[in-house]
This record gives structure tokens, C-alpha cells and sequence, in this order.
């Protein structure tokens, strides 16, 4: 079987599992406690406006009709329009409005566990029972252990109050703001533009866009603190992981037979120890960039980011079905792709993963 063939036969196969996580959506969502009509017009609406917005909601048909027509909105992307968040307002409208700024966190908080805690726990590992490796592996156990609500709002207290920082006044750190927290601007750009990079006055090169740089940089502040937060979790959990893949890869009889072939000790490092170490860090990786989304829905309500985590915990306190359903179809879209993306990572850093079974 061909790479293509496989991978083929992997989105086929993905088609019965969104089907079901929309069923579930939908029995858990339109076959709850949850009345649209009564968030819609409040508790004190009369019988007779309550069934005409029942009508109009069409939640009066039946229910398999529902389920068709549910169905039939997400698969074509027609998802149809909010009702309590911003009424008659299309969800894909509104996911493209807040997705941006949930994305700009999530980019963030993955950068720090990529980049930070895989290489000291690859670090630790190389290292064992050294005061780095004592370090890494406490520094990981204590950011796993610290919950992930509690470490927001405490980061959120120490930044408000230049007090507890020793003087540091994080709102007047590389721009001014006049409070912490707040959704980042993410106009720091314009396509239609274009921006000169020059230097003592001598032109270097030209973007092909108009670039902000005060603006940019008021996006990083303004996402950091809650991409810390956020991304502290994972940043611990592969510190470990990634500590012991490489004590268990390192003791393993390929890199003992390439120690006695007399390969360098560079060479063994870069070519067999962190290439066969990331293969368990893979899925954990991948899971973990999905829980991010699930876990900005707190961290945006912290820090005032306004997102899609808290577009969905709107949309679902206040009964908004379409927008729910909407969010969760995107969400279950995302973990769908992030498993198949999973598979290729697989094939791509083991050569010993196949194609035919």
C-alpha cells in the first residue's frame, strides 16, 4: 500500500467517527435541559411568542427532522445563525472574528513546551543524576502539579501589582497598557500595504505588507502571561516524558552496538537518541495542543482574551445551540485531523512504520 493509499484510507476512516461525535453533539446539546426559546425572551415570555420563536428556531419539527437538518448544517458548513450571543449573526462569521485570538494563544503556548520543556528534559536525560537533571525534574514536577485556574489568577494578582514584582511594572513592559489583562491586537499588520526595513537610514528590503511593530508587540504582552499559564502543564508533563525516553533510548542496544561501531558521541546523540525518543512524545504532543483549546476557555475569561473559549462558554451557559453545536463540530474537526496528523508524524520520524496493515 502506498503512503497516499494509506492516508486515504485514513480520512475514509475518519468520516464514522465525526459522524458520531456530531450525534453525540446533538443528543447531548438539542436533547438537554436547555431552552433556546426561554434564553431568547427570558422566563416571563408568553405562550404565544414562545411559539412563534419555536417556529422560527424550527425546534418544534421532529426530532429526526432536527438531526437531518443539524446534520445537513455542519457537513456543508452552513451553520446557521446565533441566537442569544449576537442574534442573527452566522457562527462561521463569529468563529472567524474570535478564532484568531484563541489561535494567537495557542501558538504561543505550544512554543513553550516545544521549545523549552522537551530540550530540558532531553537535557535532564542526557544528564541523569546531576543537579541539572535534579532541576528539570523537580521544575517539571512543579508546574504539572500547579492547577492550571489557581496559576492564572495568581499570575494575574502578582502582574496587577508592581508591589509584588520588586518594582517591575509589567504594564509599562515593552509598551504601555493601561491594564493587564485584555485582547491582544491583531491588526498589526495590513496585506494591502507594504513596510520599508531600513537601517541608519539605508533601505535593506521591502515587506509586502504594512507591519506595526508597537501593535505587535502589545500582542505578544497581552497573550503572554495566559500563554505561560496555559502552556505550563504540558511544558512539565514533557519535561518528564522527555527525560525518560531518553534514559530508556540511550541504555537501548542500537545505540550500544553505534557506541561500539565508534560513532561519535554527537553523532549517536542527533541521529538515534532524539530522533527514537521523540516517537513516544508524539501523541503526547498532539493531545496536549488539542487540551489547549479546551483548557483557553478558562485562561481567556481570566485574562480578558475574549476567544473562542469564551465564545463557546457563552454560547453554552446562555442556550445558544447553533453556536455550541457549531464550536464543537470545529473542535471535534481538530482532534479528527490531529490524530491523522499523528499517523504521518509516526511514518515520517520511525522508518519502521509501514503502510500495509
Amino acid at each position: 500500500m502506498s503512503r497516499w493509499s494509506y492516508f486515504a484510507r485514513r480520512l475514509l476512516l475518519a468520516i464514522p467517527v465525526v459522524l458520531f461525535g456530531t450525534t453525540l453533539t446533538f443528543v447531548f446539546i438539542y436533547m438537554g435541559p436547555i431552552d433556546p426559546v426561554s434564553a431568547i425572551l427570558g422566563p416571563q415570555s408568553s405562550q404565544q411568542a414562545y411559539q412563534e420563536v419555536a417556529e422560527q428556531l424550527g425546534i418544534n419539527k421532529p426530532l429526526w427532522g432536527q438531526y437531518k437538518d443539524f446534520l445537513w448544517g455542519l457537513f456543508t458548513f452552513d451553520l446557521g445563525e446565533s441566537w442569544v450571543f449576537a442574534q442573527d449573526t452566522n457562527a462561521m462569521q463569529l468563529i472567524g472574528d474570535f478564532a484568531p485570538r484563541t489561535m494567537w494563544l495557542g501558538f504561543w503556548a505550544i512554543l513553550l513546551p516545544l521549545f523549552i520543556g522537551i530540550p530540558l528534559g532531553f537535557y535532564a536525560g542526557l544528564n541523569p543524576n546531576t543537579w541539572s537533571d535534579y532541576f528539570a525534574s523537580f521544575g517539571g514536577i512543579i508546574w504539572r502539579a500547579m492547577p492550571n485556574f489557581w496559576l492564572g489568577i495568581i499570575l494575574l494578582s502578582v502582574l496587577s501589582d508592581p508591589g509584588l514584582t520588586f518594582g517591575f511594572d509589567w504594564r509599562a513592559f515593552l509598551v504601555d497598557t493601561p491594564n493587564v489583562i485584555g485582547a491582544p491586537p491583531l491588526d498589526f499588520y495590513d496585506v494591502a500595504g507594504e513596510e520599508t526595513i531600513a537601517i541608519g537610514g539605508v533601505a535593506l528590503f521591502r515587506l509586502p505588507f504594512d507591519f506595526n511593530m508597537t501593535s505587535f508587540l502589545e500582542a505578544i504582552k497581552r497573550i503572554l502571561p495566559a500563554a505561560v499559564v496555559l502552556g505550563s502543564a504540558s511544558m512539565g508533563n514533557e519535561m518528564r516524558l522527555g527525560r525518560t525516553a531518553v534514559l530508556e533510548t540511550v541504555n537501548s542496544n542500537y545505540v550500544e552496538t553505534a557506541r561500539a561501531k565508534g560513532l561519535s558521541e554527537g553523532k549517536i546523540v542527533w541521529k538515534h537518541v532524539f530522533r527514537n525518543a521523540l516517537i513516544p512524545l508524539v501523541p503526547i504532543i498532539l493531545n496536549e495542543a488539542f487540551l489547549l483549546i479546551g483548557g483557553s476557555v478558562i485562561m481567556e475569561l481570566i485574562f480578558g482574551i475574549n476567544g473562542l473559549g469564551y465564545m463557546f462558554f457563552t454560547a453554552t451557559i446562555n442556550g445558544d445551540l447553533p453556536l455550541t453545536a457549531s464550536l464543537m463540530y470545529i473542535f471535534i474537526l481538530i482532534i479528527v485531523f490531529l490524530n491523522i496528523l499523528q499517523d504521518f508524524l509516526y511514518t515520517v520520524i520511525d522508518p519502521r512504520v509501514g503502510y500495509d496493515k
